[in-house]
């Protein structure tokens, strides 16, 4: 060989391949915890769930560390499918398991070129999976814009886009998407129990529809609130019609600011048909662009442009109602959308501050309640006559009397009686407005009235969400826990994915205490905490059913944090909030003074 010559390089072997890459959220603080249990548990779950999934869908293991593995797929959509599974099958091992030892994976998939050598894989298709997988959640999948265009529309998928991302050791930002577990099965439970999530609910056999959040298209910073304000009346309206089926806003708000498939959201809440749009404000004047498009093919039924000055809001807002209603069914009489008009606030400030106020209402968490008051008053400041901005102050006090955020419940109880009696004066047609003021009579015991109040409002509106759920909390109160059950799982169905829906969670684990069944009430209790962690009264019945089920080191330390957030509560407060039957509220106090709850 001639001094000097190179010698020839090994031709490198290369692949188009999706990558999983996964590990053990917070390991090194499990082994610290507990090293056999841990390394025993993560062994059976090896065993029992993660490699037989793979293997499933044809995936091969290419490496395992202490706390992860690598995986070679052929197809990204075997790909996903398989993290999908092992995610909900980590659920379903993980739900009667303290959420400080479980193993909970990270999961991050990416498709791209791949370098092989001695059955090992290298290159940016493993460093981005390696990276995605780093800013997952703990059971949750992330996957990369390139997998995402490979999978979408080939599967039931539902993907939620986080934007770009600034990966280590990658030099160019990258898009990211995670994907949504919406049927993920929750806390284990009897087998009559209902379920408490659905997956690809089936359409209704009426007109379905939901209202997508609207997009603000307006060069004015802060302007949100207009686009809200308008999905909101549009949503109020439709569901005021009987032969429709309409989706709660609170589960329509929850794909604001995502990317939206029609196809997938279709399936995911059962619906025909859903509204978008956008709403742009210049000035005086504002544009409004509505499009209903169909769900099944994705189609385009109906669009639309709508232009008027600010002080025209409502008239626009009646000019899309109605065009909605014709599109979707024509035989639907203009008639009828009158009906369902609610009465508007005569000043636009009014209107602006409640709608700012809605989020904070329905968060039923002290601190939210305290802010959603502030903004009220601020409307009630400039509109003392509004009706809507009145009942949801009388909530907000409610929450105050129940909750025992308040030191004086009958001063509360008082104040959200007066301000819902008031609203109900003037809007005694208005569903939302019935049901709080049903609500606020459920807490001051007045069963009668309350009840004629909720069933009002759902004859109303039988779309009505909330008011089903009100009626399940008074079904509760009557100690009736199976019709209080069904009343909740109504509601669910009307708004599948509501984020108010841990209060149902709450309900239907409150009836199944009513029934004395502990360990399925606590289940429930639990997912619900899953949902709202900051909603803290809750453990005030977590504590309760687990000492009822003799679980008294899993009470001893919900108990511990009830006492932390509420170091005055005693026997006495807890019962003059709680409006149960008597024999129900001696039973929750005796397993709450089993565990030193003071008289």
């Amino acid at each position: 060989m001639t001094l000097g010559t190179t010698l020839p390089k090994e031709p490198v072997q290369r692949r188009l391949a999706a990558v999983l890459a996964a590990d053990v959220a917070g390991y090194s603080r499990l082994m610290g915890r507990d090293e056999e249990r841990t390394l025993a548990q993560l062994k059976t779950l090896r065993k029992t769930l993660v490699d037989p999934t793979i293997g499933a869908y044809r995936g091969r293991i290419v490496k395992t560390t202490g706390d992860g593995m690598l995986v070679e797929f052929a197809s990204v959509v075997d790909a996903a499918r398989c993290a999908v599974e092992i995610q909900r099958g980590m659920a379903v091992q993980n739900a009667e398991v303290p959420k400080d030892v479980r193993i909970e994976f990270r999961i991050g998939i990416h498709v791209g070129d791949i370098i092989i050598d001695d059955n090992d894989i290298f290159g940016d298709g493993v460093n981005i999976a390696a990276r995605l997988e780093g800013i997952a959640e703990p059971g949750g999948v992330c996957i990369s814009d390139d997998a995402h265009r490979q999978i979408k529309g080939k599967t039931d998928i539902v993907f939620d886009d986080i934007g770009e991302q600034t990966l280590k050791n990658i030099t160019e930002l990258m898009r990211a998407w995670h994907i949504r577990l919406a049927g993920e099965v929750g806390p284990t439970i009897r087998q009559n129990a209902p379920s408490i999530r659905n997956q690809n609910l089936p359409i209704p056999d009426k007109p379905s529809i939901v209202v997508l959040p609207f997009e603000n298209m307006s060069a004015e910073p802060g302007q949100d609130y207009l686009a809200d304000g308008i999905v909101e009346a549009i949503t109020a309206a439709l569901s005021c019609i009987r032969s429709f089926f309409v989706i709660a806003r609170s589960s329509a708000f929850t794909y604001k600011g995502r990317a939206t498939d029609a196809r997938c959201i279709g399936k995911e809440l059962g619906v025909a048909y859903l509204l978008e749009g956008s709403v742009q404000k210049a000035g005086n004047r504002l544009r409004i662009i509505v499009q209903l498009i169909e769900t099944e093919g994705g189609a385009h039924v109906w669009s639309s442009r709508f232009d008027g000055a600010v002080d025209q809001f409502f008239d626009l807002e009646d000019r899309i109602t109605e065009q909605v209603a014709g599109a979707l069914q024509p035989s639907i009489r203009i008639a009828e959308i009158e009906r369902s008009r609610r009465k508007r606030p005569q000043d636009l400030g009014s209107y602006d501050y409640t709608m700012r106020a809605m989020p904070h209402v329905w968060a039923l968490e002290k601190d939210e309640s305290a802010t959603a008051l502030d903004l009220l008053e601020r409307a009630l400041a400039i509109d003392p006559q509004y009706p809507l901005a009145l009942s949801l102050a009388g909530w907000c006090h409610a929450q105050r009397s129940v909750y025992n955020w308040a030191e004086d419940v009958a001063a509360s109880q008082a104040l959200a009686r007066s301000l819902a009696e008031r609203a109900a004066e003037m809007s005694g047609a208005d569903p939302i407005i019935l049901a709080v003021l049903g609500a606020v009579h459920t807490f001051v015991r007045n069963y009668g009235t309350a009840r004629m109040l909720l069933e009002r409002a759902v004859a109303l509106d039988p779309n009505a969400a909330w008011a089903w759920s009100r009626l399940g909390w008074l079904e509760n109160y009557a100690d009736q826990p199976e019709k209080a059950i069904a009343n909740f799982e109504r509601a669910l169905r009307l708004s599948p994915i509501d984020p108010m829906n841990f209060n149902n969670y709450v309900g239907i684990g409150s009836a199944h205490e009513i029934a004395q069944e502990y360990d399925e009430a606590a289940a429930y209790y639990r997912r619900a905490l899953e949902e709202r962690p900051n909603a803290s009264w809750i453990y005030r019945n977590l504590a309760a059913v687990l000492s009822g089920a003799g679980r008294v080191e899993e009470a001893k330390e919900v108990f511990a944090k009830l006492m932390h957030h509420y170091p005055d509560l005693t026997i006495s407060k807890f019962k003059q909030a709680m409006v149960f039957s008597p024999a129900v509220l001696n039973r929750m106090g005796e397993n709450l003074r089993k565990l030193g709850l003071p008289e």
